[in-house]
């Protein structure tokens, strides 16, 4: 009789954690919508702030329709399990859908500029509804075994979705762009890259802690706070490392920046702090101290270089870095797993307990590369994959939306003073003033 209080408070203050939790990765998608609107031309922000949006909106229901129903049918279980139940059911699946919502828009970072509208929602609605799913039903919503451990029987290790999450949509994003092709003039002919900039530095770097404030719901978030006693251990542990990767990324990509120019890039050391927190999003909970500053080391040390692999060498068009950021960085991290581990579990060694994870690792990425490239490349065949020449010279505010982000500074025809458009006399008088 003593008990049953003690479970109800605990199932209350857990589940309600899980609720606070979603809430704040829920924000992360301010942080998305700043970071990418800062890495675009000023006019094409309203494009992707709207792709931000409808990522969620869209995307979100799709999954609660489709979605985790998939999700579960393909791991295993009945189709309604995930979350055709009432109350806790419901707070599980919101929880479910904000790392899936996170997963999808990653994707639109790296198409910005010449994706049409229609086919990023068409893609999102499909990767809401099936690849996620699909990824999930083979490893966290697998009703028993999952595939990994099917396969190798050692399990597959990710804790907060390194490479779940963000591996995927990194994957997702590379293999989007490089279907879409380059932006106008961002290479030669010779295949020598054009810097295009973003318009903001500013929204990207507040992007980028957005992104970083949110990321403690996305990690410290994932473990309960009591289980037969309070989890402050792995709390405590999770926090820790993720603070520390995230430091050594920025702080390493900022090196590796400054050996290469001569110049510490603002926006490497940005990326570059995601970058950490991405590769210790798998493993924050079995990190050492140490580990966790060589995960955030490698992870943001690895982004200029393999951006610049990404632009050069395969002359793909990733305008928000998502595939070093998110991508290798996701890959690396969890393949770090038994390298850096307080320990593995009794009976897994090093060796295959990486073995684990590599094959995790190419199931993921194989299975997103595939149903990606199927998708956009039939987009493509059907010529709705991307803007028409001139609509990209416009801008994709004008031409997908008709507006401008920032209008007083525009074509001007439409635009008016606060009190209505000035009279021939006023703007005369204020000629003769000026003069």
């Amino acid at each position: 009789m003593v008990l049953a209080p003690l479970q109800v408070t605990a199932e209350a203050l857990n589940f309600t954690w899980i609720l606070m939790v979603s809430f704040l990765i829920f924000f992360m998608h301010a942080g998305f919508a700043m970071l990418e609107a800062g890495q675009v031309r000023s006019k094409n922000v309203a494009n992707q702030l709207t792709k931000n949006l409808l990522t969620w909106s869209i995307g979100v229901v799709v999954f609660f329709l489709i979605g985790s129903g998939v999700a579960s049918l393909a791991g295993g279980a009945d189709w309604g399990a995930a979350y055709l139940a009432s109350g806790t059911g419901w707070i599980n699946w919101l929880y479910g859908a904000v790392f899936a919502m996170t997963g999808a828009t990653i994707v639109s970072g790296a198409v910005a500029g010449r994706a049409k509208l229609r086919a990023y929602v068409t893609y999102t609605i499909l990767l809401a509804g099936v690849i996620y799913p699909v990824v999930i039903a083979f490893t966290w919503s697998a009703a028993e075994t999952g595939l990994v451990e099917q396969l190798t029987g050692v399990a597959f290790t990710d804790f907060a979705g390194g490479m779940i999450v963000h591996g995927m949509g990194g994957v997702a994003g590379l293999t989007a762009a490089a279907v879409l092709g380059p932006r106008m003039g961002r290479f030669n002919e010779d295949g020598s890259a054009n810097v295009i900039p973003g318009h903001s530095m500013t929204f990207a770097v507040l992007g980028t802690l957005i992104l970083a404030f949110g990321w403690y719901g996305f990690n410290v978030g994932t473990s309960a706070i009591i289980g037969d006693a309070f989890l402050g251990e792995q709390l405590g542990r999770v926090a820790m490392t993720t603070t520390l990767s995230m430091a050594m990324g920025a702080i390493a990509a900022g090196g590796v920046a400054w050996a290469q120019t001569g110049k510490v890039d603002t926006l490497y050391v940005a990326n570059g702090l995601l970058a950490g927190l991405v590769g210790i999003t798998a493993i924050p909970h079995t990190t050492t101290w140490w580990g966790a500053l060589l995960v955030g080391i490698v992870s943001g040390a690895q982004l200029p270089i393999v951006f610049k692999f990404v632009e050069s060498t395969l002359n793909i068009d990733d305008v928000c870095a998502v595939f070093p950021v998110h991508g290798s960085a996701g890959i690396i991290g969890t393949l770090m797993y038994p390298f850096v581990a307080v320990s593995l579990p009794e009976g897994v060694s090093i060796g295959s307990a990486f073995i684990a994870q590599a094959v995790g690792v190419f199931l993921i990425g194989g299975w997103t590369l595939t149903a990606t490239a199927i998708i956009w490349l039939a987009l493509k065949a059907l010529g709705e994959s991307r803007v028409t020449p001139e609509h990209e010279q416009e801008g994709l505010d004008v031409s997908e939306h008709g507006v401008e982000t920032y209008p007083e500074f525009g074509s001007g025809d439409s635009v008016v003073a606060d009190g209505g458009i000035m009279s021939e006399d006023i703007k005369a008088t204020r000629g003769s003033n000026d003069d």
